[in-house]
């Protein structure tokens, strides 16, 4: 019986098969055939609206049948099936709950279809799928909605990016977040959002906005999926592209493959779809590199955002968050006020019930307030905190680990305020680079480094190091003041200029004149451009000469060099010479900035001398000034975590578990014992590599040898002779191929 059943339903299939592509190959003879179809499918429609849960499984696959049937053909007769999609779209919305599984994925597939052949726009397609999403108590509609709303966008937005669907679609999740804060339906809006700016789709501030809105929600769900999208949605972004750049089609090898192996079509679609990939790789290598911004920086209001969410989700003691929440959201708080150098009044004052070794996940809170720190903050905040983190986690009586996490985290917050440390506390803090723990004596010593560099008259004379002491005698390290900033110039400027300078005495060798040129002789030089050598400087630039002068008035000309003065004891001349020649530097390097034009060929030299640099410092040692810039901007690119806090592990005595994962690892899982050839046979297997011809012939049956083997018995000492002969003569020249010749 069951036999028969399922032999009636597959003859049923291939007959609405059979029928669809009869219509599909021609529309106008096979009219009436659809339109007997037709009134079968309304007549069943309107047996099942009229009762929709007691159908029963015959008519249930009849009218699944008679759905597919017309999906497929719908575009061949518009007319006539005019009112299909909204047909179903009613059906869908109304009875997606008590519908059978079959049948409701069948009216989802025949959406996703009539979509695909254009009969219906994406906008109605996702304004009806995406209500069921949020709404349907069935977790494998809810999966599969998610995927086809998902698949639709990507396919609206591959070739060009399609505004007015997204603006349409945000807005929908926009609304459905900020309908209902406390709704727990908004992490839907959260995951499809994640999902199409981690696969580039949406790149622009509006997804940042609604993210934005979601982080404010009352629903724990929903506020932790925001805030990890800020926090790490970036990085995904970069991991995807990062994946997807490196699937490269070895062209090659798949013709090769293709050629050693039988022809068929199948071999040829692989080729044509390799040759596919490839041809879009090169477009894509082609075209411009997005600017593909970070979250972050797309806020429209830092300030008024990060103040919102320290005072709902922190400051407010009704919030019902858990602690690891509360991290989370303090983490996306301190990076938002380091990264932006934001001004959150209380924030400072709130952390100061939680510096204690006790208070758990105390290394992220410690981390939190160092990434929160910069150089706007006044001093005056900082110092109490400072302080209790030295009262509560370095002393003698405390463990290794909270001493080195303090001193750890002092110095980070030291390095985005320096004037945050007063004189007394940073000479007692110094002393613990003398303790034998490994973590405590490396901790403070990164602080004294520290403070040789942007504060070396905080320490003792003995403590400052030969080239802090130095330049604070010859004033080129000077504490910086409160919310005093560098001034900005050409990175690189001074190379280029010391390059001119070398090549200018160099030319001058080269004509038998001296190295330095007299005062007339600079006059002229200062002087001798005009407009009619203006095509004669702009050829010379190309090969990277002399400079190209801008003219100016007479008021705007820089001041000349500073005379040497005479007076004094010898090693005083010697500080003045040097103060004064860097006077005289900097004077010509201001000149050089403001007074010239760089050429296109002065910008290439001008690249190749900072990567030049950038190599001997890599090699040599990065520069004071550089080490301190990275330090101070160490936030701006990823955020401080309990780890940096923490000491190193290497630092510690490793338990017994984690010297067994390190010697495991790098080696390969081995479920049973093998010989070393037989693991190289398996990786060979693996690679896809074939065997040599003497392994051929070693596993070849013995039955196929066996010919081989009578006749070598039955040859004579002379056929032994000429065989062994010809081993040697082709052993000597190198083989059969003459590989040795």
């Amino acid at each position: 019986m069951v036999k028969r059943k399922v032999a009636a339903l597959e003859k049923i299939d291939a007959d609405f098969a059979s029928l669809q592509y009869k219509i599909r190959r021609d529309p106008k003879s096979y009219k009436e055939e659809f339109l007997k179809q037709w009134e079968q499918y309304e007549s069943q429609r309107e047996i099942f609206l009229a009762s929709p849960t007691a159908a029963t499984a015959d008519s249930v696959e009849a009218f699944h049948n008679t759905i597919d049937l017309i999906a497929h053909v719908a575009e061949c007769y518009p007319e006539d099936t005019r009112t299909f999609p909204d047909d179903l779209k009613l059906i869908l919305t109304q009875h997606h709950a008590i519908l059978h599984p079959d049948l409701r994925d069948k009216l989802v597939g025949s959406l996703v279809l009539l979509r695909r052949k254009d009969v219906i726009g994406s906008v109605s397609l996702l304004t009806t799928l995406f209500p069921i999403l949020v709404s349907s108590p069935s977790k494998s509609l809810r999966e599969l909605l998610f995927q086809k709303i998902l698949s639709d966008m990507r396919n609206s937005n591959s070739k060009s990016i399609n505004h007015p669907l997204n603006r349409t679609i945000q807005t929908v999740l926009y609304n459905l977040i900020t309908a209902d804060r406390s709704s727990p339906r908004a992490i839907w809006a959260i995951k499809l959002t994640r999902e199409l700016w981690k696969r580039q789709i949406w790149t622009d501030s509006r997804p940042v906005d609604v993210m934005k809105e979601a982080c404010l929600s009352e629903n724990e769900k929903v506020v932790v999926g925001a805030v990890r999208f800020f926090l790490g949605g970036d990085k995904e972004r970069e991991e995807m592209e990062d994946e997807s750049s490196d699937e490269e089609v070895d062209l090659a090898k798949v013709k090769h493959q293709i050629g050693i192996n039988k022809k068929t079509k199948k071999q040829k679609k692989v080729y044509e779809r390799a040759v596919d990939k490839v041809k879009r790789a090169e477009r894509k290598k082609s075209k411009p590199h997005p600017l593909n911004f970070s979250a972050l920086h797309l806020l429209h209001d830092p300030q008024g955002f990060s103040e919102q969410l320290f005072s709902k989700h922190l400051q407010n003691s009704k919030a019902k968050l858990s602690l690891d929440t509360k991290l989370l959201v303090l983490q996306l708080v301190t990076r938002l006020v380091g990264l932006h150098k934001l001004t959150v009044v209380s924030l400072y004052s709130w952390f100061i019930k939680y510096l204690t070794p006790r208070q758990q996940s105390v290394t992220s809170i410690l981390a939190s307030l160092a990434q929160g720190t910069h150089n706007l903050v006044p001093p005056d905040v900082l110092e109490p905190l400072i302080q209790k983190i030295a009262n509560e986690f370095v002393s003698e009586a405390a463990a290794s680990e909270v001493a080195a996490a303090g001193l750890n985290a002092i110095r980070e917050i030291c390095a985005r305020q320096p004037l945050a440390m007063s004189d007394t506390l940073l000479q007692d803090l110094v002393q613990y680079r003398k303790s034998k723990d490994k973590g405590v004596m490396m901790a403070a010593k990164g602080l004294l480094s520290l403070y040789r560099e942007v504060g070396a008259e905080l320490l003792r004379k003995r403590d400052r190091g030969k080239d802090a002491t130095i330049g604070l005698k010859s004033g080129s390290i000077k504490q910086r003041k409160f919310g005093e900033e560098e001034v900005g110039q050409i990175e690189g400027l001074e190379l280029l200029m010391k390059w001119k300078e070398d090549e200018k005495k160099r030319k001058r060798l080269e004509k038998g004149l001296p190295e330095t040129a007299g005062s007339d002789e600079d006059k002229e030089e200062d002087e001798g451009f005009n407009s009619s050598d203006w095509e004669v400087e702009s050829d010379d630039s190309s090969d990277s000469g002399d400079w190209i002068n801008v003219d100016h008035s007479d008021d705007e000309t820089p001041a000349s060099k500073k005379q040497k003065k005479g007076d004094g004891p010898e090693d005083e001349d010697k500080d003045d010479e040097n103060i004064e020649d860097k006077e005289a530097a900097a004077e010509r390097l201001a000149k050089l900035a403001t007074t010239t034009i760089l050429t296109p060929a002065d910008l290439a030299k001008l690249q190749e001398l900072r990567t030049a640099a950038s190599i001997e410092n890599t090699v040599a040692g990065s520069s004071r000034r550089k080490r301190q810039q990275d330090q101070e901007a160490r936030h701006a690119d990823d955020g401080l975590t309990a780890e940096n806090i923490e000491a190193p592990a290497k630092l510690r005595k490793l338990t017994k578990e984690e010297r067994v994962a390190l010697a495991k690892e790098g080696k390969p899982d081995r479920d049973e014992h093998k010989s070393t050839q037989a693991i190289r046979k398996s990786k060979k297997e693996a690679a896809g590599k074939s065997t040599s011809n003497r392994e051929k012939q070693r596993n070849k049956n013995f039955l196929m040898t066996l010919g081989k083997a009578k006749r070598k018995q039955k040859r004579s000492l002379v056929e032994t002779r000429k065989v062994l002969r010809g081993h040697v003569e082709r052993s000597t020249r190198g083989g059969r191929r003459r590989n040795g010749v």
